[in-house]
């Protein structure tokens, strides 16, 4: 697989005791420094991180489908995004992928991945499709935009998703852009890619665009951007009254959620995740997956 925006295998090493796979040198690092690193040196204007979006997108459209080879990546995120000399994105560590047939409608597999950005539909019932990387990538978008991560198992706090979604209710999302851009950005591109962010961390899958679509919505400025319907986020008031009455609490959770990422984690040729129906619910309920009436 060879795209400007992923990173260049040059070799691999297959004998002593560790097998290496030996990449191009990217000389600025990734993503996540430039955006939360608190002793950060540079930070990146609104073209720089426009230009990184759009980069990230067309990279992973073509893992999607860019040749008769289709994968998914699984832990698309900032740390995962790497920058070479000219900032241009390069998407790396394909630990997790996965290969997807042309016939498959899904894979049904194990979780694995970053909490925070994974799809509901994955982290609840296993279920795999690119779409999955569409979420992690919706995301990704609303961190470098507002330059801020998306906590979302953080007591006493709004998730970034969250917070996105409250301010594009009321149509003020440029209050969320980084505030280190010192209003140095285009308020309408902004909540443009803003709003995209939020298409495609949408509860239903069907609902999220694909890469393809994404990259249109990015570089055509004639392209029709659909209205987002209500993202899944943290549902506080549930987790409020579990803790009332002395049950799940964010807490648990977390640990419960860890717990099935280990258990899949060490799980030997399972194509199915192992978990109780109990643990699903858990999870599930936390997240709010419907529409505004």
């Amino acid at each position: 697989m060879q795209h400007k925006n992923l990173v260049k295998l040059l070799g691999c090493s297959i004998e002593g005791p560790e097998s290496l796979l030996v990449y191009e040198y990217v000389p600025n690092k990734s993503l996540d420094q430039f955006l939360f690193d608190k002793t950060k040196i540079q930070i990146l204007n609104w073209m720089q991180r426009f230009d990184i979006i759009v980069g990230t997108a067309e990279g992973l459209a073509y893992l999607h489908g860019g040749t008769h080879i289709r994968i998914i990546h699984r832990d698309i995120k900032s740390s995962n995004v790497l920058l070479d000399e000219n900032l241009a994105p390069k998407i790396a560590d394909f630990g997790l992928a996965r290969h997807f047939a042309a016939d498959q409608t899904h894979l049904s597999t194990g979780i694995a991945g970053t909490l925070g950005y994974m799809a509901p539909e994955y982290l609840v019932r296993g279920q795999l499709t690119e779409k999955a990387d569409v979420y992690s990538f919706g995301i990704l978008v609303l961190e470098i935009v507002c330059g801020r991560k998306n906590n979302v198992f953080i007591e006493h706090s709004s998730s970034l998703l969250q917070t996105v979604w409250k301010l594009y209710r009321t149509n003020s999302m440029a209050e969320c852009v980084d505030p280190g851009l010192k209003n140095d950005f285009p308020v309408t591109e902004a909540s443009k890619v803003l709003q995209i962010g939020l298409l495609c961390t949408q509860a239903s899958v069907g609902l999220r665009p694909s890469m393809d679509e994404v990259v249109q919505m990015l570089t055509n400025k004639d392209y029709e951007i659909p209205l987002p319907n209500q993202p899944p986020f943290l549902n506080a008031s549930l987790l409020e009254s579990d803790r009332s009455s002395g049950s799940n609490s964010i807490n648990s959770l977390v640990t419960n959620v860890m717990a099935r990422l280990q258990a899949s984690d060490t799980s030997t040729g399972s194509s199915s995740m192992q978990s109780s129906d109990q643990q699903s619910r858990s999870v599930e309920r936390s997240f709010i997956q419907s529409v505004p009436r």
